[in-house]
C-alpha cells in the first residue's frame, strides 16, 4: 500500500480543492444551515456524500467515461441537473419573512423531513455533470490503470468520508446559535439570494461543455 501514498495524496488534494470550491453543493448546504437548521443541513450533507459514492461507483465500473464521451448522455444529464437547480431556486425565491422569536429558526419554517433534506443533497450532487467529469478525469488521469481496484475503492471511500465531514462541519459552523441569531431577521432574503445563486449555477450548467 505504501507505494500508492503519493497517488493517494494527489487524489486527496484534487478532491479537497473541488469540494471546497463554491458550487451547487456549497449553495444548498449554506441555504439548509442558515434557513433550515442543523439537522436538515446534516442530512443534506450526507446526501451529497452518498452522491459522491455513486460517482465513484460508476467511475470504477467505467460507466462515467462512457457518459463523458456521449454528447447526448452528457446533455441530458446537464439539462436535468440545471432544471433541478431551477426548481430548488424557485422554491427559495418564494420564501416569506418569518416572525422574530426566541425559537430556533427552523421551527418557524415549514417542516422538512430527513428524507427530503437527504434527497436535496443527493440529487444536487448526482445531477451535476461537472461532478461526473471531475471523477472521470480523476480515475482516468490521476489514478493509474495499474492501481488495483480495491485501492481505488479505498481512494473513493476517503473521498466519500472527506466530502461528508467537510459539509457536516460547514453545517455545524453556519447553524451555530450566534450565526443563527445574526441571520434570523434576514432568513427570507438569504433564501431568495440562494435562489438567485442557484439560478446562476443552473445557467452555468446549461452552458457547460465536456471540455
Amino acid at each position: 500500500m505504501h507505494e500508492y501514498w503519493t497517488e493517494f495524496l494527489t487524489v486527496a488534494l484534487a478532491h479537497l480543492l473541488a469540494v471546497a470550491s463554491p458550487g451547487p453543493d456549497f449553495a444548498v448546504v449554506m441555504r439548509q444551515s442558515l434557513c433550515r437548521g442543523l439537522k436538515p443541513a446534516l442530512w443534506t450533507s450526507t446526501g451529497i456524500g452518498a452522491g459522491i459514492l455513486l460517482h465513484i461507483t460508476y467511475s470504477l465500473l467505467g460507466i462515467g467515461l462512457l457518459i463523458s464521451q456521449s454528447v447526448v448522455a452528457f446533455n441530458v444529464l446537464k439539462w436535468i441537473g440545471a432544471a433541478y437547480l431551477i426548481w430548488v431556486g424557485f422554491q427559495c425565491l418564494r420564501a416569506k419573512p418569518q416572525p422574530l422569536s426566541d425559537e430556533p429558526l427552523q421551527q418557524t419554517l415549514p417542516k422538512e423531513t430527513a428524507w427530503q433534506a437527504f434527497r436535496l443533497g443527493f440529487l444536487t450532487n448526482v445531477l451535476n455533470p461537472k461532478a461526473t467529469l471531475f471523477f472521470v478525469a480523476l480515475f482516468s488521469v490521476l489514478i493509474s490503470p495499474e492501481t488495483p481496484k480495491w485501492i481505488q475503492g479505498v481512494y473513493g471511500g476517503w473521498m466519500f468520508i472527506a466530502t461528508t465531514l467537510w459539509f457536516c462541519g460547514f453545517s455545524f459552523f453556519l447553524s451555530g446559535e450566534r450565526v443563527r441569531r445574526v441571520f434570523q431577521r434576514f432568513s427570507h432574503w438569504i433564501e431568495r439570494v440562494m435562489g438567485v445563486v442557484l439560478f446562476g449555477l443552473a445557467a452555468r450548467l446549461f452552458a457547460a461543455t465536456r471540455d
